[in-house]
């Protein structure tokens, strides 16, 4: 273990000579958000020497290597869970409390990460955690938002929206890698003719050029030294990349790909902004992934052996068209050689059953903004219609199955032709895409089809929210639930014991307690801890169905009484 956090009083004495060295102040003049910098600096360098330790042992072993791309990673505040994870958690609450610092006052100073904003971004970042936890070398690639979705408050009975500016001290995890950078390039025209060996050269002169620059993340497991990394990609200004008549313009158009998670997407110029980041972070994180892997083999031959790719939802989709483009043009594969590679790598997760939700492009909006990839793309969809006639048998198929139809690119086609492997994320949710939604692919590719039912980790949900249950789950069945979630059902021999029943009663009134405490601090409205609680946190949305869950609450009140 690093000295600095190897007993209370080396902690104490880094933490102070650390402040005195970034802020020249004393410990008592500095102010608490340079305290809680200095604390995350401090866990950051520690988890480094691991995360350096875990690059090494992924190269020497060239071991495979899976990349979770998702424009969503709600990842919560990683300070106490880093803590925890690397087993420091006590000690810096006794160095913190010598020193008069409450540890809950420097938690608080942390912002949620403005990466996401629900389901589809928490399940991303419990994977990541899992992955690590697991020893599994599993990273996450997404987009450096620079503000959240947005702080919802409710002022005078009204929804009122604030800028999330979850970055406002900084991110204290984040390392700025720009020797990594990757230029992405959009709009423009693509120029082709035959080159000597009979293979087409292209040319794309785009009219766009957008550096992009990779900001990582350490990703800590519990109780390992395996620590992974969220790879998020911030837009600036190329070099070169326009002449200085529209240098505002260009400027603009490059900060507006990271302001916001979703942009609003009602306006012409709003779907195009979201087509844009897509593509920003999918073709930096492809060229970044092939980057690394002749890095460590020298050769593209064996990529699909040693790198997995999964679609968190359509969002990432591009990463097929995009991987074909830099095996075809940049390292001359045969399009049969470059399928087959491209398919073995992606693997594509259905968020929805909803037929109107599923992504779909307008046809113009990707030939205008990505020349070369919709060029792919027309290709693919061409292929596969000949393939579904002459190979299957099945022209019946190709309306329905049909990639671009109707003048729109379907995303979600793409990503299942272009895949080995599509999954649902609940039992009956897979059923319902084999059956219905997918039903004619499945009917074409039943081997690619498989469910994975959601999971959530059990560490930040359980241990780290509710330590009161945790501690009688402990003193129940013993501490191998922590490492082991499996173990919980070691609870089904005490069902019928009274005295546990008491306990877990008491542990639940406790909990309410504190819920009631905090409605009172943040609403000033009293609740009888008493009643019955039913608690939905979710957005105010028309599909979170809020109103169904009212009306049957006051169902349930009416049949009570």
């Amino acid at each position: 273990m690093a000295n600095e956090f190897k007993n209370k009083d080396e902690f104490i004495k880094e933490f102070k000579k650390r402040i005195i060295r970034h802020f020249g102040c004393s410990i008592e003049r500095a102010h608490i958000t340079e305290k809680y910098m200095i604390l995350g600096e401090m866990v950051r360098d520690h988890a480094s020497e691991n995360w350096n330790l875990t690059k090494d042992v992924i190269s020497e072993k060239q071991e495979k290597q899976m990349y979770y791309f998702s424009m969503e990673f709600l990842m919560g505040r990683l300070l106490t869970n880093n803590l925890m994870n690397l087993g420091i958690y006590d000690i810096v609450k006794e160095g913190l409390d010598e020193l008069g610092i409450d540890i809950n006052e420097l938690e608080e100073m942390e912002s949620d990460a403005g990466l996401g904003n629900g389901g589809l971004g928490r399940l991303a970042a419990c994977f990541l955690d899992s992955l690590a936890s697991l020893n599994l070398a599993g990273h996450g690639n997404c987009i450096r938002y620079e503000y959240g979705l947005f702080k919802q408050k409710i002022e005078h009975n009204e929804q009122v929206e604030v800028p999330d500016k979850w970055l406002s001290l900084g991110n204290v995890w984040e390392v700025r890698k720009p020797k990594h950078s990757v230029d992405v390039k959009f709009g423009g025209r693509v120029e082709m003719w035959m080159g000597e060996d009979g293979k087409a050269v292209v040319n794309h002169i785009p009219s766009l050029v957008v550096r992009a620059v990779p900001y990582d993340m350490p990703i800590i497991g519990q109780n390992t030294a395996t620590t992974n990394t969220l790879r998020l990609w911030s837009a600036e200004v190329a070099d070169d990349a326009c002449d200085a008549s529209s240098l505002n313009e260009y400027v603009n158009e490059v900060r507006e790909i990271c302001r916001n998670v979703y942009p609003d997407d009602s306006t012409e110029h709003g779907k195009l902004l979201r087509l844009k980041q897509q593509y920003f972070f999918v073709s930096a994180g492809i060229y970044n992934i092939i980057e690394s892997h002749l890095r460590t083999y020298g050769s593209l031959d064996n990529f699909a052996d040693k790198v997995a790719i999964q679609l968190n939802d359509t969002h990432p989709v591009l990463c097929i068209p995009e991987l074909m483009r830099i095996l075809l043009d940049e390292y001359r594969f045969e399009w049969d050689d470059a399928w087959e590679m491209t398919k073995k790598t992606m693997a594509y997760t259905n968020h929805t059953v909803l037929s109107e939700a599923l992504e779909k492009w307008p046809v113009q909006y990707v030939r205008e903004l990505l020349p070369r990839i919709y060029m792919i793309i027309e290709e693919i969809d061409n292929r596969f219609k000949y393939h579904l006639s002459h190979d299957f048998g099945r022209p019946d198929l190709i309306d329905s199955c049909a990639i671009i139809k109707e003048g729109q690119v379907h995303m979600a086609h793409l990503a299942i032709v272009g895949s080995h492997s599509v999954n649902g994320v609940a039992a009956l949710h897979t059923r319902i895409l084999k059956e219905d939604v997918m039903k004619s692919f499945y009917e074409l590719y039943p081997e690619k089809f498989n469910n994975k039912t959601n999971g959530i980790t059990h560490r930040r949900w359980l241990l780290h929210s509710n330590p009161q249950l945790t501690d009688l789950l402990e003193k129940t069945i013993g501490s191998q639930f922590k490492t082991n979630p499996d173990k919980l059902t070691d609870l089904m021999q005490y069902v019928d014991d009274e005295k546990l029943q008491t306990q877990f009663m008491e542990v639940k009134l406790e909990r309410k307690k504190i819920l009631a405490d905090y409605i009172k601090k943040t609403l000033n409205i009293e609740v009888d801890i008493h009643s019955i609680f039913d608690v939905q946190a979710k957005r105010l949305h028309a599909y979170k169905r809020q109103l169904l869950n009212i009306l049957n609450i006051m169902d349930l009140y009416f049949r009570m009484k």
